[in-house]
């Protein structure tokens, strides 16, 4: 099982060019690390729409990561 949680908004997204290349967004659910992937290849074209998505998604992805490293901090207050 991977520690990294794949943003299913990215699902559809395709390169522009008609080939088979995606893009992933992830987060690490252990270390709050955001990882971005192209798979298949170097690079990819994206439309404008699909551009937004995958920017919305690594926003998505940065406050999670935020999320996650916040709760991990020694000095954050316990509540007590």
């Amino acid at each position: 099982m991977s520690a990294f949680a794949s943003d299913p908004g990215l699902d559809d997204v395709r390169d522009a060019a008609g080939h088979s290349t995606e893009v992933d967004v992830a987060v690490h659910l252990h270390d709050g690390t955001v990882r971005l992937s192209i798979l298949w290849t170097q690079e990819i074209l994206l439309s404008a729409e699909d551009t937004d998505q995958v920017a919305q998604a690594l926003q998505r992805a940065a406050e999670q990561a935020r999320g996650i490293t916040a709760a991990r901090r020694p000095d954050r207050p316990t509540g007590a």
